[in-house]
């Protein structure tokens, strides 16, 4: 992680190089450097897009790290990450600050509505 933590609420961290998803994998962790995402999309959840999903995929296509508040959101992040075929669905405490960061660093939305 770099020096300057600009958001922090327990599960995802933003700084100055990139996002730390923790609990992404079963043993920890994953880091995504800002330059490595492509897009950012807003999604909403719901019963079939991730609402109940705690950890894993259920599409094949979405990853949600481990998140047990997750059932009491209403919205997930998107990331669209170079090389990856699975797409990491985050749930932060405060989706618009994460959005916001993202932009900042160059990160550009996908406005586009949900498939």
């Amino acid at each position: 992680m770099g020096d300057a933590m600009l958001y922090d609420d327990g599960n995802i961290a933003c700084d100055d190089d990139g996002v730390l998803i923790r609990w992404y994998y079963l043993w920890g962790p994953k880091r995504v450097r800002y330059s490595s995402i492509k897009w950012v999309r807003e999604w909403p959840l719901g019963v079939v897009r991730g609402k109940w999903r705690l950890w894993g995929s259920g599409d094949l296509t979405h990853w949600y790290n481990l998140d047990t508040g997750r059932p009491r959101k209403s919205t997930a992040l998107v990331l669209d990450v170079e090389g990856n075929r699975l797409r990491p669905a985050i749930t932060p405490k405060d989706p618009a600050a994460v959005q916001r960061i993202l932009e900042e660093h160059g990160v550009k939305v996908d406005d586009s509505p949900p498939p």
